[in-house]
């Protein structure tokens, strides 16, 4: 059972910003990545479209004997991971946005997070933003139409330069010092969000806790994978797949599938 996949899961090409975080800290399990970028986004769709897609997902991880399962996907978290916990007998570990130790460590009190509007009217994200923030400001921003941008490749454009100025505008004129990526997604905004935002401003997003979980619960239920093996890294697609190459650097061979 050790030796059998991780299975990851998301919207589209953003979990793969989670992939590489357990590549790199579990380098010798085998995984199964699946960007249902035919979909995505999902955070303009209603709770029972996300849920119903991730029912989708899960299923079909499940039927390639995935012995865990990670819902790299914010909005899916937020939405269906409690119905999957309950109705599927395989661990899940689901993403959040970070607010927690933005809350915690805020000077300036105010913090800022960009995010799905799926994720943002969520209730798990209200219920760990009253948990955590109480007495701290937190700037909201649905990062409409950035997504669709990544998915199309075209993270470094004017186009996105202009939307990111845009919604970090108003996060800014409230003296944040955090800004929490909530989607998985926005990793690959960082470059060009270290140059825009003031060096008082650090940006958090969940990839390395993700991992660090993903480890811990294989470790509790005695699945690690001890094998030396060269794992077998299974990445696919539903939508371009020269997209998903070329955000992972052609460092691993995606395919397309129609799922």
């Amino acid at each position: 059972m050790s030796k059998k996949p991780i299975g990851i899961f998301d919207s589209g090409i953003g979990g793969t910003s989670i992939f590489k975080e357990i590549h790199a800290l579990l380098p010798n399990e085998n995984c199964f990545y699946l960007a249902d970028s035919k979909n995505a986004p999902y955070g303009d769709k209603s709770k029972d479209q996300i849920l119903q897609l991730s029912i989708k997902n899960t299923e079909y991880l499940i039927a390639k004997e995935c012995k865990i399962i990670v819902v790299a996907c914010n909005t899916a978290t937020t939405n269906a991971i409690n119905y999957l916990r309950e109705n599927y007998n395989i661990p899940f570990i689901g993403i959040e946005p970070a607010i927690k130790p933005a809350a915690l460590n805020t000077q300036t009190k105010a913090v800022g997070i960009l995010a799905t509007k799926g994720t943002l009217s969520s209730q798990l994200f209200h219920k760990t933003t009253d948990l955590y923030a109480s007495g701290i400001k937190v700037i909201e921003q649905v990062g409409e139409g950035i997504v669709p941008l990544i998915e199309e490749d075209k993270v470094g454009t004017k186009e996105m330069l202009l939307l990111l100025e845009k919604y970090l505008e108003p996060m800014l004129k409230q003296n944040i010092d955090y800004l929490v990526l909530g989607c998985t997604h926005y990793p690959y905004l960082i470059p060009m969000l270290t140059k825009m935002l003031p060096s008082t401003v650090k940006i958090i997003d969940s990839g390395l806790a993700v991992a660090k979980q993903t480890q811990s619960v294989l470790s509790a239920h005695n699945l690690l994978n001890d094998s030396e093996a060269k794992p077998n890294i299974n990445l696919f697609s539903n939508g371009n797949v020269a997209v998903l190459n070329s955000i992972l650097d052609h460092k691993f061979n995606a395919s397309f599938l129609e799922f």
